[in-house]
């Protein structure tokens, strides 16, 4: 039986928690975060009114092949999390949860990824890939995201 890949990570931001949190609101942000060469390209009109039971569209590539990628926003609680999951796309699951956690001097921004790889038992192989790949991913999404905020890394 398949079981859930956990990745998590999180980001110091040394700006108020409702700041912060504004920025993941405006989902044409998630573009300007996501790696180029990924090709990211949110295809749902914007501005995207954000919500509970909020859809979003998008296309990219991984590993060199075009995917189309369905999301819900199965959870809107500002300013203190959401979450966003695949309706369809490249896994066979994957559930997104950004948590903001006020701090003295600023928010603590958690990303928590539940995945599974499709293609069970087979895609179990390309694991090791998968995590570099979301490694690399959130790195980059972290240091764009200090960039655009203006708070350097």
């Amino acid at each position: 039986m398949p079981s859930d890949h956990l990745f998590a990570t999180e980001t110091f931001i040394r700006l108020p928690r409702d700041d912060v949190f504004a920025f993941f609101a405006a989902a044409e942000n998630l573009q300007r975060i996501t790696p180029p060469e990924l090709g990211f390209e949110i295809l749902t009109p914007l501005p995207i009114a954000m919500d509970a039971g909020s859809r979003i569209d998008y296309r990219l590539r991984l590993f060199g092949a075009a995917f189309q990628w369905h999301t819900l926003i199965s959870t809107w609680e500002p300013p203190f999390r959401f979450v966003d999951e695949q309706i369809r796309g490249p896994y066979r699951k994957w559930v997104h949860t950004h948590t903001f956690y006020k701090e003295d001097a600023g928010t603590r921004v958690v990303d928590e990824v539940r995945y599974r790889l499709p293609l069970w038992p087979v895609g179990e192989i390309a694991y090791p890939i998968i995590r570099l790949q979301l490694n690399r991913i959130f790195r980059y999404r972290r240091r764009r995201m200090l960039e655009l905020l203006g708070v350097g890394t």
